[in-house]
Order: C-alpha cells, then structure tokens, then sequence
C-alpha cells in the first residue's frame, strides 16, 4: 500500500515533465528501498493498553469512537495477564493506558496496581490517556490521590487554548470542566518541574489540516494557560487526526476524504520512520487481542493475521462492520514475553501515512 500512495509524490503532472521523469522514478526507487529496509519490528519497548470503549465524551475526531454508549470494556484477568507479560519483558519500559476514558474502566486501577507491582517507577513509566473531564465524574473523587500513589503520569486531550474550538470538538462546557481538572492536578503537583508527576497535554485540529509547529505550538499553549488560568505542564504533543472511524466518517460527510488523504500522502516525511510507534510498541485491546498500533487495533488489523485476510482501511463502510472477533490473530495468552511478538511483520495501510506527515504522529 505504501508504493501506489508513494507514487504519487514523484509522477509528471504534464508533457513539460516527462523529461524528468526517469530521474523521479529513480528517486521514488531509492525511497521505498530506504522506507522498506527500515519498517522492521524492535523489541517491544512500549506496551499500549486499550482497556476500554467507554467514554463520558463523544469527540468529532475519535478513532476508536467511544462514547457513553460503547460498553466493551477489559476484564480483570486479562488486565492481570498484561502485567504478567509486563514482568516478564524487562525492555519494556513504559505502560500507555488508553480508551474509551480508561479511568472509567473497571480493570483501570487493578491494571495499574498490578503493573506498578510487577515493575517500580525506576523501571517502568505509567501514563494515563485523561480526557481530563473524567476526574468531575462520580465516583473518581479520589482518582488524582490514586494517580500520585501509584505514579502514574498524564498525558491529557486539549486541543485548543480557548474554549470555543474545544467545545466545538468534545461538546459543550468541556474547556471548562477541563481547566477545573488541570488546576486540581496542578495542586497535586502535576507540571510543577520539582515533582516527578509529569502531565503533557495534546493538541489534534479540529479539521482537515495538519497541526502546526509543535514547539511554536506548546510555547503558545504555556503562555495562554498561565497567563489566563495559572496553568502550568510539561509538554505538548501535536497529534494528526488518523482517517479512520469517526474522523474518516466526518471527512466523508463533508467530502474531504481524498483531499485529506492526498495532504497526507503529499507531506510524507521520511524521517519519521523510524520513530514510527508500530517499530517498537505493542498495541492490547479490552479483549487481549495484539496489534501494530492503536490505529491498526481498530481495523482490526491483528498482529499473526495475513493481510490478505483483513479488510482494507481505504473502506469505510466496511469499517463499519468489522469487529474484532474478526481479526483473529494473537493475544495476550498466546505469549509468555512481549518479545515473541518481534518476529510477526507490521501491517501498513493507507492509514498509515497519518502518522508520516509533516513531523509526525507517533
């Protein structure tokens, strides 16, 4: 998939071309070489646990559509097993819990009692994909004191500085709520550079573009939230929306799908390759299955699964329809080591090249 998309970058456009063309062609060859040679699987460093598809939000952009009405949700057996292949997997050093909101989830904190029991914080980093919002949620009044116990870090969704292009994306009084939330992780201790508790925030557009400069970005991002809230973090991470699921179905209805599409193709950069996160992270579902990516998750693209056996991402209405009883493949009790995994090809697809525009997405 990734040799027709490349194509693109290098053919003639008219007659005037052509006489360049053989040259393109020998760029385009030397290209793929370079990109083919370099997209092998490392040992496992990162382990992405998808824990659930409950969500108390329903964003625009969500690739894994969650919602208030999504009830998939991971057991705690399978949460335990994940810690287990977390001990036995010394070169894994970071646990990425991810949703759905995964704090809503049940297994959440069995998950993150037992991964912080199998492995201390010298050795293994726990992050916390928070939507922020989860932490006015009944029930998790207590969740930040949990959070700093058992030290786990953030890395939490605001896609904007102001609340107009927030609420826009993740619905009405989300800004708000989150601004309450990032004060009461600030008072934790969260962002505040003589404490270990990290909290970075991510930025993702609210449409069919490309995000800025991720250093212009997070100075703007610094100087507005403490100018006008006291807010202070870490870092900012500049996200590409993936054109899959619900942003795909987005791009679709306004019928932007293929100029996205070609924006990606046409800022491929081929120096994001090799921080490519299907180079060197495992990717769990709620249900144990293993993947490529979180993208590649919810395509049911499985990790042991020939590609001719998978449904291809370019359809959305077959999207639609595949479940992950349909991917087949390996899971998490299918390995006694993460490292097993290193041996299984990537699978890419026209997806992937969201995650190669630009500067990056992984």
């Amino acid at each position: 998939h990734l040799w027709p998309l490349l194509q693109q970058l290098f053919s003639p456009t008219n007659n005037e071309e052509k006489v360049e063309e053989e040259e393109a062609k020998d760029e385009l060859h030397a290209r793929k070489l370079k990109v083919a040679n370099n997209l092998s699987r490392r040992d496992p460093e990162i382990l992405q646990i998808n824990i659930g598809l409950y969500c108390n939000q329903a964003c625009s952009h969500c690739h894994v559509e969650s919602s208030p009405r999504r009830k998939e949700a991971m057991t705690n057996e399978i949460a335990r097993r994940c810690a287990h292949l977390l001990a036995s997997s010394p070169n894994v050093h970071t646990l990425d819990i991810t949703g759905g909101a995964p704090e809503l989830n049940p297994a959440f904190r069995e998950l993150v009692k037992c991964a912080r029991a199998a492995r201390g914080p010298d050795s293994l980093t726990i992050i916390d994909r928070c939507n922020l919002t989860v932490l006015h949620e009944p029930g998790q009044e207590d969740l930040v004191e949990f959070l700093v116990k058992h030290q786990v870090n953030i890395v939490a969704s605001l896609p904007c500085y102001s609340a107009k292009n927030v609420d826009k994306q993740r619905g009405a009084g989300v800004f708000e709520r989150s601004i309450s939330a990032l004060l009461m992780l600030n008072e934790a201790g969260y962002g505040n550079p003589n404490t270990k508790h990290k909290i970075d925030l991510v930025y993702n557009p609210g449409g069919a573009f490309l995000p800025p400069d991720q250093t212009m970005l997070e100075s703007k991002y610094k100087e507005e939230l403490l100018d006008n809230f006291g807010i202070v973090f870490n870092q900012l991470f500049t996200m590409t929306n993936m054109p899959i699921k619900r942003f795909a179905d987005f791009l679709l209805r306004k019928g932007e799908l293929t100029t996205y599409m070609e924006l990606l193709v046409q800022n491929f950069n081929l120096n994001t390759v090799d921080s490519l996160m299907c180079r060197n992270t495992i990717s769990v579902n709620y249900d144990g299955k293993v993947f490529d990516c979180d993208f590649n998750q919810q395509l049911g693209f499985g990790i042991g699964v020939e590609k001719d056996d998978m449904t291809s991402s370019t359809s959305v209405t077959a999207q639609k329809h595949l479940t992950h009883d349909d991917s087949g493949g390996k899971s998490v009790f299918d390995v006694e080591t993460l490292s097993e995994l290193q041996k299984h090809d990537i699978t890419f697809d026209n997806h992937c090249f969201g995650c190669t525009a630009g500067e990056g997405s992984s």
